[in-house]
């Protein structure tokens, strides 16, 4: 049905960037709400940042001036750009993404999720 691919994660030092793209695939007929969360070992999965279809934007208190969401509507990819990295950001980074799709003749929503990519932030 729908697959959601992540890369870019990695090994950064504290201060430093990474950019994190998310592709979905599939019978695509439209992605509403794209999102990021992470999970850092011992503690729940939380939403990192969100963008609507619309690019209306939210972000976590504590990524805030820090990580930058954004998307291609055309390419179904959404990005999380990550600056001044610090050591608590490291985690289990996960994308997220509401879908429309077809099945057969029908249009069918659903939350899907991606594998995870790991960023670790260490000097």
């Amino acid at each position: 049905q729908v697959q959601l691919v992540e890369s870019g994660g990695g090994l950064v030092q504290p201060g430093g960037s990474l950019r994190l793209s998310c592709t979905a695939s599939g019978n695509i007929a439209r992605i509403n709400t794209m999102g990021w969360y992470r999970q850092a070992p011992g503690k729940e999965r939380e939403l990192v940042a969100a963008i609507s279809s619309d690019h209306s934007t939210n972000y976590a208190d504590s990524v805030k001036g820090r990580f930058t969401i954004s998307r291609d509507n055309a390419k179904n990819t959404v990005y999380l750009q990550m600056n001044s990295l610090e050591p608590e950001d490291t985690a289990v980074y996960y994308c997220n993404a509401d879908v429309q799709y077809y099945l057969s003749i029908y249009r069918r929503q659903g939350v899907y999720w991606g594998q995870g990519t790991q960023v670790t932030v260490s000097s």
